[in-house]
């Protein structure tokens, strides 16, 4: 049973007692491949019968669809937005997070106070004020940061995948650059800068994302092995080559064999 932890002053009427859950961050810059493998961490999970749960920003029935649309006018202020995000957060920490950490389950979650933080800081919005508003956040049992090398990276990434630049990944709100890309390179630039000085802060666990999606994936797997069965059985090295040809067969979607039309 793990301690109920908080970084300030936890939420009203918030019950104090251990959880037998795990609560687990997956963090990380923009296109770095958070939903990828938290969506591959939870088909691992639940395949060795783990009751899983995930979540991640924007995504409370409270306010996820407001965020949504507020971001498509892009009319609101850096301080609005900010509370905004708040607030999405702490309809999810309560509603969603802490009963199903109380269940017992695993609770995945793509990115949680950290990104917040780190997207109001580079809108310089007082570093203080934004650790304040978040206080009431529960201390995760894991923070994985997925790290990647340089932002020249993240732009082919982008450009391979065919998603081309978001208004708000490029930080078009701050004027930093005459078009996307430029803007893109400088703004996550300075998210890459913030997170890694936050990451002795909280203590995240940095995974080098630069290398493959099977290899990164064994080291999560290997990690998050560690946090919830910390008296298992020694594993295979994350990057042996059964470990890597095994995650490869997990990741490769086979396509489904077409039925032969009725005669």
């Amino acid at each position: 049973m793990a301690e109920m932890n908080f970084y300030g002053t936890p939420l009203p009427y918030i019950d104090h007692k251990p959880y037998p859950g795990k609560l687990i961050v997956i963090e990380g810059t923009d296109g770095v491949g958070r939903s990828t493998h938290i969506a591959e961490l939870r088909a691992w999970l639940e395949a060795q019968g783990h009751a899983v749960s995930d979540t991640g920003m924007a995504r409370s029935d409270l306010a996820g669809k407001g965020l949504k649309e507020a971001k498509l006018g892009h009319t609101l202020g850096r301080l609005t937005m900010q509370l905004f995000y708040a607030t999405d957060f702490a309809d999810r920490l309560e509603n969603e997070i802490l009963p199903a950490l109380r269940a017992g389950f695993i609770v995945l979650t793509d990115r949680y106070i950290y990104s917040a933080i780190a997207r109001a800081v580079v809108r310089d919005i007082d570093p203080d004020w934004a650790r304040a508003l978040y206080d009431f956040a529960i201390v995760p049992d894991a923070i994985f940061y997925l790290k990647i090398k340089s932002v020249n990276e993240l732009v082919m990434r982008l450009i391979s995948s065919g998603r081309g630049f978001d208004y708000w990944e490029s930080g078009m709100d701050l004027s930093l650059g005459e078009d996307f890309y430029e803007s893109f390179v400088l703004y996550q630039s300075r998210l890459l800068e913030e997170f890694n000085r936050m990451s002795l802060e909280y203590g995240f666990h940095t995974i080098n994302a630069s290398r493959s999606v099977a290899r990164v994936s064994a080291d999560l797997r290997r990690a998050v092995t560690a946090i919830i069965e910390p008296m298992a059985p020694a594993l295979e090295p994350a990057d042996s080559p059964e470990v890597i040809a095994r995650l490869r067969q997990d990741l490769t979607v086979k396509p489904k064999k077409r039925k032969k039309p009725a005669l």
